[in-house]
């Protein structure tokens, strides 16, 4: 059975301006939803938007999965009365209903998990239901207007381990076959299967307020998954840790930065300890291709902006782990990085929010030995292993 989703964008947002791109930990928010439906079972995901950026943000930072791809929808559906069936029609008579599931997925619930999505699909392709959701179970007390309570007596208050409570949906994932979405043009119809997820996912993003909750939600997400073995491999940054985060520049572009001998000397004596180096940069710059060259560094990738995804998508290649990386990061698009790896390093010059972040701070500044500093901590720690 052939599995798509889709991932309907629009470029306005009256709450939260810019809202899908915004940057939650370094990311542009839907990236997280994104991500998440790369790794699972799905066959393929459509972003489906009026934003041409979002478009050309998909195909300079995906191009390493066929699973992706970007759409452009009508301005007719990306209004704010366009409801979500009407760009899952379209996208689907745009395709010519090429799919045997369909899945929408929410970009404003960044806490969706591969595991929600792959729950949400076991549904209909094993349980045989006609369509799926994910919802929340909330033992809250709700009452009617008329000041009458609707789930409890209000003399017989149940203790909340002994009550049932509510089961709320919560937005993140609706799935459908195909043969019940062109009887219906419905998210849901016929039997209808629940995926249940945590009451942190419930937490709609309307306000600026929501966004520093669910950001700070995130963040302990990742760092509570984090697991702590050897380090095989680091994984490093390049302005404001190789660098000062300076750089000089001519009439004709970049001309100058500077790097630190020591840190070169250290990484050498890390690959001498059978460790791996990575260098994952959001800058395009002959400067750092022809360092990481010297250097010896093959592992470079450069102009990469969504660090996280191609970092997810480097351990699948290596037949590794987060928790078998360090990280060295300075900056808000690190964050992501630094809260998911085995051990997380920033530099002491770093932005306050990546030193909050990050398992150790080093008492050295990027380019003065930071990187070394790290190397050493390093060779200490795998010594126990």
């Amino acid at each position: 059975m052939k599995k798509t989703a889709i991932i309907p964008l629009r470029k306005d947002s009256k709450g939260i301006p810019g809202k899908n791109k915004k940057k939650m930990l370094g990311r542009p928010l839907f990236a997280w939803i994104l991500t998440e439906a790369v790794f699972s079972d799905l066959d393929e995901i459509c972003v489906f938007t009026d934003d041409q950026e979002i478009i050309n943000y998909i195909d300079n930072e995906y191009h390493w999965t066929p699973k992706v791809k970007a759409l452009l929808r009508s301005d007719e559906n990306a209004t704010d009365t366009a409801s979500s069936e009407s760009a899952m029609l379209e996208f689907a008579e745009n395709t010519q209903y090429d799919f045997d599931i369909l899945c929408l997925l929410q970009a404003t619930s960044p806490m969706t998990t591969v595991a929600d999505i792959n729950a949400v699909l076991n549904k209909i392709e094993t349980e045989k239901y006609d369509s799926a959701l994910t919802v929340v179970n909330t033992n809250r007390f709700t009452w009617n207007e008329n000041g009458t309570p609707q789930n409890y007596n209000v003399f017989n208050r149940p203790r909340r381990q002994d009550f049932d409570g509510l089961l709320i949906e919560n937005g993140a994932v609706y799935s459908t076959t195909k043969s019940a979405f062109l009887e219906t043009k419905n998210r849901l119809s016929g039997k209808i299967g629940l995926i249940k997820m945590p009451e942190t996912t419930l937490v709609e993003i309307d306000s600026m307020t929501d966004w520093k909750i669910k950001e700070e939600l995130l963040a302990s997400r990742l760092k509570k998954a984090k697991k702590h073995q050897r380090i095989d491999y680091l994984v490093l940054d390049v302005d404001g840790v190789f660098t000062n985060a300076q750089v000089y520049y001519s009439a004709d572009g970049e001309l100058a930065k500077a790097f630190n001998m020591r840190d070169g000397m250290g990484l050498e004596i890390l690959r001498q300890n059978q460790l791996k180096v990575v260098v994952i940069t959001s800058e395009n710059s002959e400067i750092v291709a022809q360092r990481m060259k010297k250097l010896q560094i093959e592992n470079t990738f450069l102009g990469v902006k969504d660090k996280y995804a191609f970092l997810q998508h480097f351990a699948k290649e290596k037949n590794t782990a987060l928790a078998a990386m360090a990280y060295i990061g300075d900056d808000v698009n690190d964050l992501a990085n630094i809260c998911s790896v085995g051990w997380s390093f920033a530099p002491a010059d770093a932005i306050e929010i990546v030193k909050q972040n990050a398992d150790y701070v080093l008492t050295n500044k990027s380019s003065e030995g930071a990187i070394r500093e790290a190397c050493e901590w390093i060779i200490k720690y795998n010594s126990r292993y």
